[in-house]
This record gives structure tokens, C-alpha cells and sequence, in this order.
């Protein structure tokens, strides 16, 4: 610790860093300012200097210190002022730290890096202010809070003509004061992306996508260091720029602020669990002033809901993906690939209504591998299970659009073929004997099958119908195999 005396109006001072020099840059731009400034290089002892003087200021810059590490020290170290005005000197990459220690009570802020001048009119406007912290939304405010959260609620609840992201964006845009608000999303590349952006008079024109070189793979780009969006969402902490100089990059605040915008927020968009956010909204405003701890609770918990939102979008997705899986497990054959029996008799029922109904004709071809129980025995059931994945993939070769092919059981198949007269059936039934019989299969060359061919009679049920075509195919077995049968009336 050391210290300072200088004449002025008898204001006392702590101020508290843990880098020497930052409390000697401290001292060289404000210490004119008081009759005695104390620097401190720990909580610890800016606690042991409050107990043995009352100041009327204490400055706390919090560059170098950790929530995860120093919140409770700095924390109670609030806690304990006394009467003593409390200015933080917040980073801007770091803003959490302000509605953090807003609950050990009031204090203002200034964001950094700030230029002494500016320094120094924040710290006397501090020490001329009555006694208190940065001053609480007043009822108009109060109310606009209320409707942004309102209007964020809604906007997750809205119908889906435009995503979540436009209503949510649409909806901040509303807020008094936000010339542009956007969203990003971290997507299934671990990338963020521009997911939407609105705004409104001087930034209605304002486009982040040209301003940042890019609209995805954002992690990459220039800028992310500077914009507060992306910063946010890169690093899961609140960011606050309330100069836009304060980023170090001069273009990027000579483009907003010609579009008008003062001060700019990032707010990230929380995960699940731990882990990067699952992005973060960005606001940027037309005014500069200092930000009340209502704010900042507002748009934390406007983030959660956002969160909230892709969270539901996210189960309806897997809910979706799920019962898909289950409608595939429980329609398809998991061998081959092709629908199961049970799903083929629906499907079956299905055609012969509909070939009822239109007066169109249906047949059903019916084939079984020729000798397959040998080649199990032979070469193993590995081998045959290539066999009857070969084959039900050669089948589905030839076979039309609107052809759908059937495992019914073992190494038997059905193929429902819809508008095909028995004339066509036994065309179709002689191109897949072909195709079969030309087929190469690993592990047992080649094979053939025996097929049967029957059209739907006028007045003919789905059962009928698949018990004719099986006598068919139990013909053209008993003929000598690898040939085709049409199925007697």
C-alpha cells in the first residue's frame, strides 16, 4: 500500500488493484482529485483501510480478478462500506462482474479501458453525487423492462411463420433505445452464425454480416474479439462497450457509430450445462448512459428465456428424429433394409383399397432365394446374410418409384406394385430374375430365385391375393426353380 496527500476539498479515497500499475496510472490521473488516496493491492486490505477510515469513495478496478475466485472477497468488501460511494471500473469483455456485485448493493461503473480525462470526470462526478450507486430505473423505465420481458415471453410462444431468433430479435428491437438487435447461434459445426438481425431508424440499414466480413463460422472472424456479440457468445460473458472505441478496433466504431449506435451489449445465451453458450444476443443503443442493475437482470433473464426457446426447439427436433427412428424400426427389416411383414400387409390393404376405389390394377409379385438354407449351411450365416442384402438391394434396382419391396419372412419377398396389370407383373418378375441370377455375391458367387406373379381380382382381398401369388412362387419352385409363375385365378 501507499499513499497520496493533496489540498482539495478534504474527499478520501481507496483504490483497489491488484496491478501495480494500474494504482500508479491511478494515482498520477486521480489522485489531484482528493485529500488522501490509499491504494490496495487485495480486498484484504482495502477491508483493513475502510476499517480504519471512512472514505468517500472506493474504487474497485476489476482487471485481473476472477468471479470464480474473487466474488466473495469483493463481494463482502462492498458489503462493508459503510457510507462510502462505490464506482467499479468494469472491463468491458468481463461486464458480468456488474449485476454481480450490484447484490451486495449500489455502486456505478465505468467501463474500461477508459482515457484519463474520462477517468477523471466519472471519479469527481462520483465524489460530488450524493451518497448511493448508479441510480435505479425510474417507473417508465420500470415498465419498459416489464414489456421487453413480456414481449421476449411472447415471442417464444408465437406461431412458427418466422423463427425464434427473428421474434426475438424483433421483440428487443422494441425496447426504447436499441437501434439494432441480432442474434447468434452456435451450430452443430461448433461454429456461430448470424441466425437474424432487425433494426430500426439510423441502423435499419445495418448489416452485420458486411460489417463482420461474414454471416457463419463467426468464431473466425476479425472482429470477434471486438464485437460484443461475438465475444459474448465466444466467451459466455456479459460485454459492454459504453464508448465504442473501448474494442481497440476504430473502423468498427466509426461504422456504428455513423449508424448512430453509442453503446453496445453482448448478452450470451446460456447452455444447458457447462460448456460454451449456445450463442448470444447483441443490442446496440443510441445512448451512452450508464445502465441500471434492473437492466442488466432484464436482459440476463431475457437471454434465459432465449435459451429456454432453442432448448424446446431442440426436443422438438429430437422428438421428431426419435419418432422417426421408431417409425423406421418398427415399418423396416433391419437386415435388408426394405419394409418388414408387418408394415407389407398394411401397405398391401392400402394398395388394394385404393386399386378398388379408382378401378386400377394392382399385382403382387412374390420371390424366394432357391436353395438359401444350403448356402447358410455351406458358407455360414454371414454369407447369407450378404445374400439377402445383395439381393433385396439388386431388386430395388429395378424396381419403379412407387414399387415398394417386402421382406415377408426368412428369404421370401413380396413386391407391391401398383397400376401393373399380370402382364406387366411377369415383365417386372423376369427383370428382377435376371438381375438377381447376373448378380455377383461375395462368399458364394452367384444365385437365383423362383418368383410368382398374381393381379388383384375384381372383387379379391389382400389375403387372397398374397395366398395365390405364394402358390404361384411354390409352382415355380416345384418347376425347376429360377423361373417365373403366374398365378391362377
Amino acid at each position: 500500500m501507499s499513499q497520496l496527500t493533496e489540498q482539495d476539498a478534504g474527499w478520501t479515497g481507496i483504490y483497489l488493484s491488484p496491478m501495480a500499475p494500474r494504482r500508479a496510472d491511478f494515482a498520477q490521473a486521480c489522485g489531484p482529485l482528493f485529500a488522501r488516496l490509499d491504494l490496495a493491492d487485495s480486498p484484504e486490505a482495502a477491508l483493513a483501510l475502510l476499517a480504519a477510515q471512512a472514505p468517500r469513495l472506493l474504487i474497485v478496478d476489476l482487471e485481473r480478478f476472477e468471479p470464480g475466485i474473487d466474488l466473495d472477497a469483493l463481494g463482502g468488501l462492498l458489503a462493508r462500506r459503510g457510507g462510502a460511494r462505490v464506482l467499479l471500473l468494469c472491463p468491458f469483455a468481463n461486464a458480468r462482474w456488474l449485476p454481480l456485485l450490484n447484490a451486495s448493493g449500489p455502486a456505478a461503473y465505468a467501463v474500461t479501458p477508459i482515457e484519463a480525462p474520462r477517468l477523471q470526470d466519472v471519479v469527481r462526478a462520483c465524489l460530488e453525487t450524493p451518497a448511493g450507486g448508479a441510480p435505479a430505473a425510474d417507473a417508465g423505465a420500470l415498465r419498459a423492462l416489464l414489456a421487453l420481458r413480456a414481449r421476449v415471453q411472447a415471442a417464444l410462444e408465437e406461431g412458427e411463420e418466422e423463427s425464434l431468433a427473428e421474434r426475438l430479435c424483433r421483440a428487443l428491437l422494441a425496447w426504447p433505445g436499441v437501434l439494432h438487435a441480432a442474434m447468434f447461434q452456435l451450430r452443430g459445426d461448433n461454429d456461430l452464425q448470424l441466425e437474424a438481425e432487425s433494426g430500426r431508424g439510423p441502423a435499419a440499414g445495418l448489416r452485420l454480416a458486411a460489417l463482420l466480413q461474414r454471416g457463419e463460422r463467426l468464431l473466425q472472424a476479425p472482429l470477434r474479439h471486438a464485437f460484443p456479440g461475438l465475444l459474448a457468445a465466444a466467451s459466455g460473458e456479459l460485454v459492454l462497450l459504453d464508448t465504442l472505441e473501448q474494442a481497440g478496433e476504430p473502423a468498427l466504431a466509426e461504422t456504428l457509430g455513423a449508424h448512430g449506435v453509442v453503446q453496445a451489449l453482448g448478452i450470451p445465451v446460456p447452455a444447458d450445462g457447462p460448456g460454451a453458450p449456445r450463442g448470444a444476443l447483441s443490442l446496440l443503443l443510441d445512448d451512452g448512459a450508464a445502465l441500471a442493475p434492473e437492466v442488466f437482470d432484464t436482459l440476463r433473464d431475457c437471454a434465459a428465456m432465449a435459451a429456454l426457446g432453442q432448448r424446446q426447439i431442440d426436443m422438438n427436433i429430437e422428438s421428431e428424429q426419435l419418432l422417426a427412428r421408431l417409425t423406421y424400426v418398427s415399418t423396416m427389416d433391419a437386415l435388408t433394409g426394405v419394409a418388414n411383414r408387418r408394415h407389407g400387409e398394411e401397405l398391401l390393404e392400402r394398395e388394394v383399397r385404393r386399386a378398388r376405389r379408382y378401378r386400377t390394377p394392382l399385382a403382387l409379385l412374390s420371390f424366394d432365394i432357391d436353395r438359401f438354407k444350403a448356402i447358410n449351411d455351406n458358407y455360414g450365416h454371414p454369407v447369407g446374410d450378404v445374400v439377402l442384402r445383395t439381393v433385396a438391394d439388386c431388386v430395388r434396382a429395378v424396381l419403379r418409384s412407387s414399387d415398394v419391396l417386402v421382406r415377408s419372412g426368412g428369404e421370401e419377398f413380396h413386391v407391391i406394385a401398383p397400376h401393373t396389370s399380370a402382364i406387366d407383373g411377369l415383365k417386372m418378375a423376369e427383370k428382377i430374375r435376371q438381375a438377381v441370377e447376373q448378380a455377383a455375391i461375395p462368399g458364394c458367387d452367384h444365385v437365383t430365385v423362383s418368383l410368382g406373379v398374381a393381379q388383384l381380382g375384381e372383387q379379391e382381398s389382400a389375403d387372397s391375393l398374397s395366398r395365390r401369388v405364394d402358390a404361384a412362387m411354390a409352382r415355380a419352385k416345384r418347376a425347376g426353380r429360377n423361373c417365373v409363375e403366374l398365378a391362377m385365378q
